[in-house]
């Protein structure tokens, strides 16, 4: 049914949108493979997107950073070197606290507060993104995030000294203050850094281990249900600001349906991709209690210190979101 939702909604544009003056030609570089269900959902939109200009806008993925790293995407689209693209937001914490609203541990740890959160923070991304010459599309959770091992895990006291793989501000900070040394690694050299030893831990949602076929390196993963961080996809506001209102119109209509498909893909995913990870061998259980607590402990300093790095618009979304619930 939602399926067939999305093609009469899709349709329905097709049929509004008159034709735009001259056919374009996007390129949107994704930082993640072409099997991961973001990925996935990002071509549907660029599909949709098509059929509902009528063929005058084409968008163009480019999976796993080929066209340009994780860590670079989100410059070229402000700079104007790719129309579009997809990017982790709490990957971009180093430069506007804000941007890590998502992943505050232990403040939205279900699908539902997750969605409950997006929903308090989305105005004040969408205007932190304006400032920086990008429009917001849409955005999508991950799974609830856990942590992979190469050994049993009982306590944040086994984690000393490992090399935990991070990648962002917040995922290097939990590593520190769990004892781990944090080695910064993007999505799709993740296999080649559990390979060479480069990286022996990290933490992420069953999703990226599936894709990336962890269980040839590690062997355990522990359910702790951290956060749910979220992916984006923004367009650049000159490349936007050349389209008609009749174009944006289609577009903001199928990037709403991408969001709500990609909601359900993440839930429906996340099942399934542990009963994968735990069927290749790897040992999926909930954390120790003592481990638990341990990372509740880290929770609670992280939170903190994410409170006094974004100030009151921070400390006003939290309010919002925990006034929500």
């Amino acid at each position: 049914m939602k399926k067939l939702a999305y093609a009469a909604t899709v349709a329905a544009f097709a049929l509004a949108a008159p034709l735009a003056q001259a056919a374009e030609k996007w390129d949107m570089p994704v930082a993640y493979a072409d099997s991961n269900f973001h990925t996935e959902n990002a071509k549907a939109f660029a599909e949709a997107v098509k059929t509902a200009t009528n063929g005058e806008l084409e968008i163009v993925v480019h999976a796993s950073g080929s066209l340009f790293k994780g860590n670079e995407i989100k410059r070229a689209v402000q700079t104007g070197q790719a129309q579009i693209g997809e990017r982790l937001l709490s990957a971009h914490q180093n430069e506007n606290a804000l941007f890590g609203f998502d992943s505050i541990p232990f403040l939205a740890t279900s699908f539902e507060d997750s969605l409950k959160l997006w929903e308090a923070a989305k105005p004040t991304i969408e205007a932190l993104l304006l400032e920086q010459n990008l429009v917001l599309l849409y955005a999508v959770p991950w799974p609830p995030q856990g942590i992979y091992a190469k050994k049993e895990l009982n306590s944040a006291a086994d984690m000393e000294g490992v090399k935990f793989r991070s990648y962002s501000t917040a995922t290097a900070r939990l590593a520190e203050l769990t004892g781990a040394l944090p080695v910064q690694v993007e999505a799709a050299e993740l296999s080649q850094a559990l390979a060479t030893g480069v990286a022996e831990s990290f933490i992420s949602s069953g999703a990226t281990g599936y894709d990336r076929k962890v269980w040839e390196h590690l062997t355990h993963f522990y359910q702790v249900d951290a956060w749910l961080p979220r992916n984006y996809v923004f367009v650049n506001k000159d490349a936007w600001d050349s389209l008609d209102e009749a174009t944006q119109a289609a577009v903001m209509g199928v990037a709403e349906m991408a969001e709500y498909s990609g909601f359900w893909r993440a839930v429906q995913y996340t099942d399934w991709t542990l009963k994968g990870l735990a069927d290749n061998g790897m040992i999926v259980t909930s954390a120790p209690p003592q481990l638990k607590m341990d990372f509740e402990k880290v929770g609670v300093t992280m939170t903190e210190e994410w409170l006094a790095a974004a100030g009151d618009e921070g400390k006003a979304i939290v309010t919002t979101f925990r006034e929500s619930r």
